[in-house]
């Protein structure tokens, strides 16, 4: 795929990959995480903070503390653009099988300007929760 990772999966196929011992890791904010829904057993490394959207300076300090670089670690974010950046600082920085999750949490707007219609992990129907 030309990618500057190790590639892009579906959110079945990251689910698949989390079950075999994969980490997940959230890129989304807090905010996000409790007003819109969490996934059971992923790990929480905001890559920007809420409400300034200003870059998360500790995210790989953070993502060393969870995971080792030859682990495989897939990012996640509401559509897939944060965690595509993610994927990106992360190989850069080592870890050699860093994956974005496609169309992220809630997958991309609907005619109707909506999202969680149109593809993603809840539309998938896979693990989640809502605090």
């Amino acid at each position: 795929m030309g990618l500057p990772y190790a590639g892009a999966l579906l959110p079945a196929e990251a689910y698949a990959l989390m079950r075999k011992g994969a980490r997940l890791i959230d890129v989304r904010t807090i905010a996000e995480r409790h007003f819109v829904g969490s996934i059971p057993g992923s790990e929480a490394i905001e890559w920007t903070d809420f409400p300034q959207g200003q870059r998360n300076p500790r995210f790989l300090e953070q993502l060393a503390g969870i995971a080792r670089g030859e682990e495989t670690v897939m990012f996640l974010c509401r559509s897939g653009v944060r965690s595509h950046f993610a994927a990106i600082a992360a190989a850069e920085a080592g870890w050699s099988a860093a994956y974005n999750v496609l169309e992220g949490f809630e997958g991309d707007r609907n005619a109707e300007g909506r999202r969680g219609a149109t593809g993603g992990w809840k539309f998938a129907r896979l693990p989640w929760s809502q605090t």
